[in-house]
């Protein structure tokens, strides 16, 4: 087994397809084009900091949209700071825990993993059983392996799929640390409930098929890693078709 290969972890709640479709022209953030390139990143972060500033009234929820605004533009320095700051005006725990678990992933993109754990840990304390809390777990995981802490990051990855049995990613990660263990055969079972709850891609496919070599399920792992090169050769048609 390759034990350098990459880890792909979930980036934290709100970076799925929110983070996909992220756009250099939110309507609160919206430029008049026949002056501002709108593609212009450096009038981007002008106006992300301009709505960053302090004031009597804070928007919890308007800064943690700036701040995945930040992580959009790779300004994740300037995310970690504005998640913390949402967290502290929140209203609410379920908009603080957002902020918090947004926050670690900020850290994580800056290989910050103490920092990390500490705002995962911090969006936890609120409440492990919230709509937020599977991705707190999961990301967590991920900063504890980082981090050289592998138990404890199994640990989190279990808890993630019990919060949340529907989190592709929750059960990614699980099978991707009991593959790190030598528990393959448990792996597979966490691999095949990815991919039936839509995480069908390139890389669990391929971690699917490692687990598969190791238990000498020769065959099979040959046809899971000809779908996986299938599908990153189908991605890459598409990048160049794009450009």
């Amino acid at each position: 087994m390759d034990d350098d290969r990459p880890h792909r972890f979930s980036e934290g709640q709100g970076f799925d397809e929110d983070y996909e479709e992220f756009s250099l022209d939110p309507p609160e953030l919206s430029v008049d084009p026949s002056q501002v390139d709108p593609v212009d990143s450096r009038v981007l972060t002008d106006m992300l900091d301009e709505r960053n500033v302090a004031s009597d009234q804070v928007d919890a929820e308007g800064l943690v949209d700036v701040g995945l605004s930040y992580m959009g533009i790779n300004r994740f320095e300037e995310a970690t700071e504005t998640f913390e700051r949402a967290a502290q005006f929140a209203d609410d725990d379920l908009t603080a825990q957002e902020a918090w678990v947004n926050k670690g992933a900020a850290h994580a993109q800056l290989e910050e993993y103490d920092e990390a754990v500490g705002a995962y840990e911090e969006a936890l304390a609120i409440d492990e059983d919230s709509e937020h809390a599977a991705s707190a777990h999961t990301n967590l995981a991920y900063a504890l392996w980082e981090w050289g802490r592998t138990e404890q990051a199994l640990e989190h990855a279990e808890r993630a799929v019990e919060v949340d049995p529907r989190f592709a990613q929750a059960w990614y990660n699980r099978g991707f640390f009991l593959s790190e263990r030598g528990l393959h055969e448990d792996a597979i079972d966490c691999f095949d409930n990815a991919i039936r709850l839509g995480m069908r891609t390139a890389g669990v496919l391929e971690e699917k098929a490692i687990a598969l070599e190791e238990t000498g399920q020769t065959e099979e792992a040959e046809r899971v890693q000809e779908q996986a090169e299938e599908l990153r050769e189908e991605a890459e048609r598409e990048l160049v078709e794009d450009r």
